[in-house]
């Protein structure tokens, strides 16, 4: 058959990076990144992007850190490399910081990040209202320069990257052999997935160049992640709250939280205020499935509901996308074949 074309609906940080590994693992195949939304407006440029991996209850451990593995490795290549500027993407070290000493004191991805270790006596004086602690260094990616760089390296592998909207994947069935859904909270309306729901998340960016070290509550609820322009301070946890409105209160919130843990952000400037809606789910969507109508197919890749972790899994998750996408090829030139027969 002729070179296989596939269609990558969503350009947030799972669409690019899934349409990268395919471009690497299939290429022969023809890819087209389609979306109404690019950057800097989707939910990845309000992440924080910080490797640091959220828990999927439903996804088992071993692929959970296989994902981060890749990831970390692949975004720790480039932040030694000449392209680490262009990318966003650096080394930060900090502290995770816990009112009680937490059950699992040794995370499933301690061996991964660098350095880890239990804080000392010495260092948790900075934080009297904690008991324990765990300091590690691990890699942060600034948005939009890493979604920028992600583009351009798209563009320079041939990929072409179209805004649509696309209503209802089967619509793609005439332009393209298969189909790879990256489309996030998107996903809820255009396949109707009802086990995926927002968790609406309110970022502040302050300028505050004297904070080098990310400071973080054990459970996520209070942040502060230095980046290379400005820093990340956070954040909500709201499930099934759709707005994308920035709330007065919740900055003020926020603020005040972060500068509970770290006073001399006091000094420090508000820059802009962010939203954005996680799309959540018990375990990621990582599948293959056959649409079919009139005896026409239409081979379609799952890639999406990565919640507040998707920085720590995009490129572990992207490889193993491509890798279906992969068999849907085989899958094809099999019944292409036989067709001939």
């Amino acid at each position: 058959m002729a070179a296989p074309k596939v269609a990558v609906v969503g350009a947030g940080l799972i669409g690019l990076s899934t349409a990268l590994c395919i471009t690497e693992t299939c290429p022969s195949c023809s890819v087209t990144v389609l979306s109404d939304q690019f950057s800097p407006n989707t939910t990845s440029d309000v992440a924080a992007g910080i490797l640091i991996p959220h828990t999927y209850p439903d996804t088992p451990i071993h692929v959970q850190k296989q994902w981060f593995k890749e990831t970390f490795s692949h975004l720790f290549a480039i932040s030694n490399s000449a392209e680490a500027s262009e990318a966003g993407i650096h080394l930060v070290s900090g502290w995770q910081i816990f009112k009680n000493t937490p059950k699992e004191q040794l995370p499933f991805w301690s061996d991964v990040v660098l350095g880890f270790r239990p804080m000392s006596q010495a260092e948790l004086q900075k934080f009297p209202q904690h008991r324990f602690g765990q300091a590690f260094t691990t890699l942060k990616c600034d948005c939009p320069p890493y979604m920028l760089w992600l583009e351009k390296r798209l563009k320079a592998s041939g990929v072409q990257i179209y805004p649509r909207k696309v209503a209802d994947l089967w619509e793609l069935h005439r332009e393209y052999n298969i189909v790879v859904n990256c489309a996030g909270i998107g996903a809820h309306q255009l396949v109707g997935d009802k086990k995926l729901f927002p968790v609406r998340g309110q970022v502040l960016k302050v300028q505050a160049p004297w904070v080098k070290n990310f400071i973080r509550e054990g459970d996520g609820s209070t942040y502060i992640y230095p980046g290379i322009d400005s820093v990340t301070l956070g954040g909500t946890r709201e499930k099934d709250n759709w707005s994308l409105s920035p709330d007065p209160d919740t900055t003020q919130d926020i603020f005040d939280r972060c500068c509970s843990l770290e006073p001399s952000l006091r000094g420090a400037q508000v820059v802009k205020v962010k939203v954005g809606l996680r799309p959540s789910r018990q375990c990621i969507r990582m599948q293959r499935e056959v649409l079919s109508r009139g005896g026409v197919k239409l081979p379609v890749v799952h890639n999406y509901g990565h919640g507040s972790g998707g920085f720590s899994v995009h490129r572990g998750t992207a490889k193993d996308a491509a890798h279906l996408v992969g068999e849907c090829i085989a899958a094809l030139q099999g019944s292409s074949s036989r067709a001939k027969l």
